[in-house]
């Protein structure tokens, strides 16, 4: 027996859906997370396929345990998982986070985060009530820092990351006033 999480919200933008994860995810999940690509958000060549399951897991029950969590980016025209975005706050997290990844190259570039986070923004200003969050992201990683600065987010020097043995950048969307 298989067990979905229900009741959840989906999301849709131009060209995609934002949805829950599922078990059916893995395998477009995984080799994302065992590869390279994935060296600023936990993953890496040296990791295997039992950490991707963890990571799919941790993605998944962040959601009951909080109430929102990442969603799954669906590509509308080819129902293909192709990413992950949304409001994250993991226990030890200073603030709320808005977090995405481009699972297949195929994908990046493309603009997809980018429209993603948008509506995941609006989503969790609207829907989530909150009047603030970041984007924690690896000084190294260059193409999510365009990402943020492109969405108008602005970084905040003063902000605290969730490691203070890893040094994040943190980038402070605009707030919900600025965007109306």
């Amino acid at each position: 027996m298989t067990v979905a999480l229900s009741n959840l919200p989906m999301l849709e933008t131009e060209r995609l859906i934002l949805r829950a994860p599922r078990a059916s995810d893995f395998p477009a999940l995984a080799p994302f997370i065992m590869s390279d690509r994935s060296k600023y958000v936990g993953g890496g060549a040296d990791k295997d396929e039992t950490h991707a399951w963890r990571v799919l897991a941790i993605l998944t029950g962040h959601w009951p345990l909080r109430g929102f969590g990442t969603f799954v980016l669906e590509d509308r025209k080819t129902g293909a998982p192709i990413g992950s975005a949304g409001p994250w706050y993991p226990a030890g997290w200073p603030e709320r986070e808005l977090g995405w990844t481009i699972w297949t190259e195929e994908a990046e570039g493309k603009g997809f985060a980018y429209e993603a986070v948008l509506e995941l923004r609006r989503h969790t200003y609207e829907d989530l009530g909150w009047t603030t969050a970041v984007s924690y992201i690896d000084p190294k990683n260059t193409r999510s820092i365009a990402l943020a600065e492109r969405l108008g987010c602005a970084l905040d020097p003063d902000a605290a990351g969730p490691d203070p043995d890893e040094p994040l950048l943190v980038y402070r969307h605009p707030s919900p006033e600025a965007l109306a």
